[in-house]
Formats: C-alpha cells, sequence, structure tokens
C-alpha cells in the first residue's frame, strides 16, 4: 500500500488513526500499541511483494537476542551481539547482494553458478538496519527491557516501515507507553498539513520530475545525449529524488503526529548545502546517523590519526552507496561522496584558504548532481553517457522546444534527438529553486514541534520568518493544497526508496 494512493488516504489512515487514539482514550497505552501493531501489520501484508514472512521471523529473532543481550553478564554480551550481526547481515546480504555477487564471480571466473533468484522484500534494509542499531544500543545498555508488542511496533511501525526513517528504540518505545496523546486538535491539524505537504512534493514535483529524468535516462540507453539534455535529465533527477524522499518522510511525520507520536526529521533543505560535509549533516539525516554511530565511529573515526579518518570516511561511505543497492553504480556513487568527505575535511585540516561561499555551494551542487547520475542509472555504461553529455563530449545541440522551432531555422540550428515541452523546463527549474531558496517542510510547521532533532542537525541553516500557524487562512491553504495534491495522483507511482 502506498501513501499516495486513495485507499491509503481515505481509508487506511483515517480508519488506523482513529483506532488508536480511541485505543488510547479507552483502554490505555497497551491497548493502542496492540492496535497499531495490527495495522502496521495489515499494512505491510496489503503489499504486493515477496517474502512477506521474512520480516517477522527477523522481529522474532532480533527480540530474542536483545533480551539476552540485556540480560547477559560483561563477557557473555559479546557473543550474542555477534550472532545477531552476522544473522542480520547474512540475511540481507542473500536477498540483497547474492545475487550481483554471483553475477560477479561468474564474469571473473567464466564459472557458471547459479543465480540464486531471491526476490527482495520490501522495506527489508531499513527493517534490519533498525534492529542492528537495537542490538547494537543493547550491548552499550542504552536500550531497555520491552514487551514483544512495543518491539513489534517498533520494528513494523506502518508510517517508517518501507522507507524509514531509520529508528533507535530508545526514540520511539517511550513514546509507545505514554498514557495520552496531548493537545489532540492541534496536533491533527499539523499532522494533516505536514501530510499535504508531502503529498504535493511527491504528487506536483517529484513525480513529474521523474517523468523527465527516465526518457532522457533512458534514450541514453539507446546512444549519445548531448549536452543540454544530458543537464536537464541530470537536474530532473535531482528534483525527483529530493521530493520524492522528502515527501516521504514527510507524510511519515505527519501521520505519526496525528497519533501523537514523533518521529526524527530525515531532511534540512540539503540543497542548500555550501560543503559536502554539510549536505550530509542536512541529507537522510537518520541513514547519516546511522553511518556514524555504527559504522564510522567503530572503525576508529578520527581517533587514529588524519589519514586513517580519510580512509574511514571513504569505507563508510562505500558502504553506505552498497546498502542503496548491490550495483556498481551504487559503489561508485558511494566513493564519490566519500573522496569529496576525505578531500573537505583534508583541506580544513591543511589550512587551505576559504572558498568563497557562491563558489562553495556552486561546486557542492555540481558535485551532488554528477553523483546522482550513476545513482540513477541502470548500468555504469549508462552513467558515462550521461556524464559525457554534461560535459560537452557529446555535442552542444539545443533540445527540440516547439515555440523555437522558426528560430531554430533561421540560425540553421539542428535540434536534439530528444523533446521537451517549456513547462518541461519551467517544473524542474521551479522545483531546484524552491529546494534552494524555500523554507523546507520542518521550517514550515516548526511552530508545532513535529519531529525529532538529532545533536548536530537541529542549527545547520538560517530559519525563515514565515511559518504555518493555527489559522482559518493557514488552514484553508492546506486544504487547497491537500485538494490539487490528492487530485494530482496519478498512476500511485511508488517512492524510490522502496527500492531499498
Amino acid at each position: 500500500m502506498l501513501f499516495n494512493s486513495y485507499a491509503f488516504i481515505f481509508a487506511f489512515l483515517p480508519l488506523a488513526v482513529a483506532a488508536y487514539l480511541l485505543a488510547m482514550r479507552m483502554a490505555g497505552p497497551f491497548a493502542a500499541s496492540a492496535v497499531a501493531l495490527a495495522f502496521s501489520v495489515a499494512f505491510y501484508l496489503l503489499g504486493e511483494h515477496s517474502h512477506q514472512w521474512l520480516i517477522f521471523v527477523s522481529i522474532a529473532f532480533n527480540f530474542l537476542v536483545g533480551h539476552a543481550i540485556l540480560g547477559a553478564g560483561p563477557g557473555t554480551r559479546r557473543p550474542w551481539l555477534i550472532l545477531g550481526l552476522v544473522a542480520n547481515l547474512g540475511v540481507l546480504f542473500a536477498f540483497k547482494y547474492s545475487g550481483f555477487f554471483v553475477s560477479q564471480i561468474n564474469l571473473l571466473s567464466g564459472v557458471q553458478i547459479p543465480d540464486p533468484g531471491l526476490s527482495l522484500p520490501i522495506g527489508i534494509s531499513f527493517y534490519t538496519f533498525t534492529q542492528i542499531a537495537f542490538l547494537c544500543d543493547c550491548y552499550a545498555r542504552h536500550a531497555d527491557r520491552t514487551d514483544p508488542v512495543r518491539y513489534g511496533l517498533f520494528v513494523t511501525y506502518f508510517p517508517h516501515l518501507i522507507a524509514g526513517p531509520i529508528l533507535h528504540h530508545r526514540e520511539m518505545v517511550p513514546q509507545f507507553m505514554r498514557g495520552r496523546v496531548t493537545h489532540l486538535p492541534v496536533r491533527l491539524y499539523a499532522g494533516v498539513g505536514m501530510f499535504a505537504v508531502g503529498l504535493a512534493k511527491k504528487t506536483l514535483l517529484a513525480d513529474p520530475c521523474g517523468r523527465i529524468a527516465s526518457e532522457i535516462f533512458t534514450s541514453a540507453e539507446l546512444g549519445p545525449v548531448q549536452f543540454v539534455s544530458a543537464w536537464v535529465g541530470a537536474l530532473a533527477y535531482t528534483g525527483q529524488i529530493y521530493y520524492d524522499f522528502s515527501g516521504y518522510s514527510d507524510m511519515a511525520i505527519g501521520i505519526s503526529c496525528m497519533m501523537g507520536i514523533r518521529l526524527p526529521y530525515n531532511f534540512n533543505s540539503p540543497y542548500k548545502s555550501r560543503s559536502i560535509v554539510e549536505f550530509w549533516r542536512r541529507w537522510h539525516i537518520t541513514l547519516s546517523r546511522f553511518l556514524r554511530d555504527y559504522l564510522y565511529i567503530p572503525l576508529g573515526g578520527s581517533r587514529k590519526g588524519k589519514a586513517r579518518r580519510y580512509l574511514n570516511l571513504a569505507v563508510t561511505m562505500v558502504l553506505g552507496g552498497l546498502w542503496h543497492g548491490a550495483g556498481w553504480t551504487f559503489l561508485v556513487w558511494g566513493a564519490i561522496h566519500g573522496a569529496a568527505l576525505a578531500l573537505a575535511h583534508s583541506w580544513r585540516d591543511l589550512r587551505m584558504p576559504r572558498v568563497p561561499p557562491v563558489l562553495s555551494y556552486a561546486l557542492t551542487l555540481f558535485l551532488v548532481v554528477m553523483a546522482w547520475v550513476p545513482f540513477r542509472a541502470p548500468t555504469m555504461e549508462i552513467a558515462t553517457t550521461l556524464w559525457a553529455g554534461m560535459l560537452g563530449v557529446s555535442g552542444f545541440s539545443f533540445p527540440a522546444l516547439g515555440p523555437l522551432s522558426p528560430v531554430y531555422e533561421a540560425l540553421h540550428i539542428v535540434p536534439d534527438q530528444i523533446r521537451f515541452d517549456v513547462p518541461d523546463l519551467l517544473l524542474i527549474g521551479t522545483a531546484l529553486v524552491l529546494a534552494a531558496l524555500a523554507p523546507n517542510s520542518q521550517e514550515l510547521m516548526r511552530r508545532f514541534r513535529m519531529g525529532l532533532q538529532s545533536p548536530g542537525y537541529e542549527t545547520v541553516g538560517r530559519v525563515p520568518a514565515i511559518s504555518v500557524r493555527l489559522t482559518w487562512r493557514w488552514a484553508i491553504a492546506l486544504g487547497v493544497l491537500f485538494a490539487v495534491a490528492a487530485r494530482s495522483i496519478g498512476g500511485y507511482s511508488e517512492f524510490i526508496y522502496f527500492q531499498f
């Protein structure tokens, strides 16, 4: 089931919120948690995807291992943690990476090992990482014992289950144990408003940008793409992935707000960043936090010298790239960001001259856009074709814009084989300008304090003056936005991060 479907918006969501609030009021927090768990399980089972049983086995296993770690003495905790990590990563590898590694072994060795043919269970990366964090927190004594109902809800909680954010046990379980939902009318108002903003991002910006990007990336499979078309495709995807993923995160936060629960913020205007370090403080914040706490710091972080720090950054980002998918394209995307982070830190460590803000912003955005190309491309050959076009290697002819046809004839310009409409270009430009200059959703809704903020992230950026308020004017504006966004729902396109 998708957040951007009429069945979810007008049937499942109202029933889930009403049932949860009613159970909370009449029977208390445990009953409310049980109701939320039931709806979360139903939400997952209603999706058309394979290996749905796996999540329930994973939950039972990690619940038992986590409690074994909490009950073990100092000398016996580590074996339980190792067992949990090996089992979780082994299952993730089998379902997500085995086919890729088998194909590479066959290619390099000439043997023909059969492809396991395991289809990817939806949400496996998110619920696996969530439970790995739980086991590590149990080992560090940052998590407490809980009952099976609340642990099951912590993992399957439907607003975050499919595409995050990645949660910590200590953030969520105490909220499930609260006895009542306070300020319910305000929470409903704010939650519906945040959901409307997220839905508008998805249907009005992400999906149209995605249509343009798909056309150009598909054309790259057939031959060279020239300069303007290549940049239009890359910028279209730059807009699509931000509005698609941040739109999902906004909807998840909005749904949770209606239920009196706060999820962590996952975005903070990443396309306003003036360095790649700042970008990763603003983009997919909960993944950045996970990679920092459970990979970068255990590798040694910055404690073992500068050279080791740069290596740790590179390794962390390469593995972060592979977390997104099994393929060289994701590995290259992670390697680009890892190298850029190492370079940025070494530039500062060597006390090199400070780059002017405008140039720093331009370089950061250029790097991010160029790196999105392999992230989106199905193969490195297609990514290389797009890169060649963006660098001018494939030529500089202009796209076939209908209104400019007489001008092209007069100037003897032969248009590119890819055709755009002027509204397409205006859409991409509008999407990127909004991402670079407009207040983001958490700034718009900041009066309601709807999400959790991680230490080190809450002070990034300047908070604009504009903010949604509890007034009739804002209610009407959000209502209109919701109506337009809902009216624009087309073929119920999946969110990009569902595939991860």
